[in-house]
């Protein structure tokens, strides 16, 4: 696909219609993609559970994440409600010395390593599947694909796609760098893995390794790599059930076009249905692919069921 970096609206409405999946699965569809995902599928998935080691693919959640306050989006803050100090004061009023600590956290949903719901964008006034956008969500949340509903289906068959380590220089792709469905399809045949219906796809850039070792920077909003606007078409024709990234926009920053924002989220979320990914850590995974060459694993990746949130904090867990 070329692009008229002129034309951002053109080629959104171009995508949008040749990858919309508006009425596949019905008017009161609520799931998009994960649709591919069924049970045959995580069959497949569990039977890839050779040695039983396990990969958490989560950021921490602590005040020294990425987040510098746009659009209000700030790192957790996680305060104490009862501690051992208590406890040793005596002064917490349970019987036969029994003590405890409790805790909260605040934080908005999409501040660390998550899920983008159905509800989380739309083009033109549209949600997913075709419906108004102000009857989908309100005040009260997302009253139609709220996160809660996906809540038992995202575990199956996980693929990395470690494009930071076949293309990139020392593991890590520059800022700026556009990923390519050509380049998806070379990482894939260099791992030797293929990618299809209902796979669960993590693609590593190398950024957030860059981001630990330099510091957060703009990590939060500014440039990196990431997807292209041009793979819309690839996340439609392949009919994966999710996708997810080591960024914080999952899409490559700049945009591609002259004038723009997040142009492929106004595709993939709307009209593909597609549940997305951001801020995941798949290094310490991607480097036991590499060691061992097996970059297909069970992933079970759940969001909080929060009612009518249209994102989630998660902690993915890949085993192997």
């Amino acid at each position: 696909m070329s692009l008229d970096r002129a034309d951002p609206a053109g080629a959104i409405a171009r995508a949008s219609t040749a990858c919309s999946n508006w009425g596949r699965w019905g008017d009161d569809d609520r799931l998009g993609t994960l649709n591919f995902l069924d049970e045959a599928k995580r069959r497949e998935g569990a039977a890839l559970v050779r040695r039983g080691v396990s990969f958490s693919l989560s950021q921490s959640f602590d005040m020294n994440g990425p987040q510098k306050g746009w659009r209000r989006r700030t790192n957790p803050v996680h305060t104490m409600l009862d501690t051992g100090t208590d406890a040793a004061l005596g002064n917490q009023g349970f019987p036969h010395g029994i003590g405890g600590a409790d805790d909260v956290i605040a934080m908005p949903l999409q501040c660390s390593t998550q899920w983008d719901g159905l509800g989380h964008i739309f083009d033109h006034g549209r949600a997913w599947n075709g419906r108004r956008a102000d009857e989908v969500v309100t005040s009260e949340g997302d009253l139609v694909t709220g996160i809660e509903h996906m809540a038992p289906f995202v575990a199956g068959r996980g693929v990395l796609l470690d494009v930071g380590r076949v293309l990139g220089t020392a593991g890590e792709l520059p800022d700026g760098f556009a990923v390519t469905e050509e380049h998806l399809v070379a990482t894939a045949e260099a791992h030797g893995v293929a990618v299809g219906r209902g796979d669960l796809v993590l693609v590593r850039t190398g950024q957030l390794t860059r981001a630990r070792r330099e510091g957060w920077g703009d990590y939060a909003g500014g440039p990196a790599p990431g997807l292209s606007f041009t793979t819309a078409g690839w996340l439609h024709r392949t009919e994966i059930a999710a996708i997810a990234t080591d960024t914080w926009g999952f899409e490559v920053r700049p945009n591609e076009f002259e004038h723009a924002f997040q142009p492929l989220h106004q595709v993939a979320i709307p009209h593909i249905g597609l549940l997305i990914g951001e801020m995941w850590d798949p290094d310490a995974l991607a480097a036991d692919c590499a060691a061992d060459g097996v970059y297909a694993f069970w992933l079970t990746a759940a969001p909080l069921p929060i009612t009518g949130a249209v994102g989630s904090p998660v902690n993915p867990i890949a085993v192997k």
